[in-house]
């Protein structure tokens, strides 16, 4: 980390971005304790200490405005009394970090976008899932990268055993869905794989007595559906949605599950929609005694 005096020496506008990258620094340490398990004692006084003076610095800034200075002050205040006592923890740290960074971000006139989170440095413990049998999805023609990653997120987070890809959905290694899939793309298993064909060939590639659940508008609203024990949860394209096929598969089966909206706008991002059904399903697994 560079001394402070050599800091204080640069321009402002270098010396904020350059403060950046020492307090983003200092928040890898921090995630990555998270990821071991470490509960505190990450960081030693000296370091605490080298970041309560960065914060004081900051607060010195005179075209900062009252109430950023305020918070620099703040921060410059805890990370000292953990330095000096050894009061604080490693979540209290981080938040005081993560602060900081926000404000000089603002200042700077850059804005973080959500793959610049920290979440276990991106690793994770395959050991750790604990998938619902049986529970499985199929996303057809998601176009976006980063709704890929998105769903790849959710889907792993809420017990998903295994997701399916169509042959046009974006790739899962691309930069932006690996951004924000946070690792996913590592542990949940998935494969590419055309379920649906034209219902006039006769020709059906599911598993054979899957149930079938499409998530589209016009179906049984959320708070009503009955979600199975083990199926497969169909999601479609962000403009055309589930295609004929799949939905005359899923028609067939379960049927449809839609999420009710009461704003103007009446829709939502595909992504957020496929969160939503996840965390509902899975919710459902759980109240009716699987887990």
């Amino acid at each position: 980390m560079i001394p402070l005096y050599k800091l204080e020496k640069l321009p402002r506008t270098q010396r904020l971005r350059k403060t950046v990258k020492i307090i983003t620094e200092g928040e890898k340490i921090l995630a990555g304790s998270f990821a071991s398990g470490l509960a505190g004692g990450v960081f030693d006084a000296e370091k605490l200490i080298y970041f309560a003076d960065t914060a004081q610095v900051l607060e010195e800034d005179t075209q900062f405005s009252a109430t950023t200075a305020k918070a620099f002050k703040e921060a410059a205040a805890i990370l000292r009394l953990a330095a000096e006592t050894g009061i604080g923890n490693t979540a209290m740290i981080q938040r005081t970090l993560n602060t900081m960074r926000h404000l000089l971000l603002a200042e700077t006139g850059r804005s973080p976008a959500d793959w610049d989170f920290y979440d276990a440095e991106g690793r994770l413990d395959p050991a750790r899932r604990r998938p619902f049998p049986g529970m499985t999805v199929y996303l057809e023609d998601i176009r976006s990268p980063f709704n890929v990653g998105a769903m790849f997120r959710a889907a792993e987070s809420f017990g998903a055993e295994k997701l399916f890809l169509s042959p046009f959905c974006a790739d899962p290694h691309h930069p932006r869905a690996e951004r924000s899939a946070m690792g996913c793309v590592d542990v949940l298993p998935w494969e590419r794989r055309e379920f649906f064909n034209d219902p006039l060939d006769g020709e059906n590639r599911l598993p054979s007595g899957c149930p079938v659940f499409a998530l589209e508008t016009y179906g049984t609203p959320l708070a009503d559906f009955s979600f199975p024990r083990q199926g497969l949860l169909i999601a479609g394209s962000e403009e055309l949605g589930v295609s004929p096929a799949a939905l005359a598969q899923a028609d067939a089966s379960l049927g449809r599950v839609t999420i009710p909206c009461y704003g103007a706008k009446g829709s939502l991002n595909v992504s957020v929609a496929f969160g939503i059904v996840m965390q509902a399903w899975a919710a459902s697994l759980i109240n009716n005694g699987t887990d």
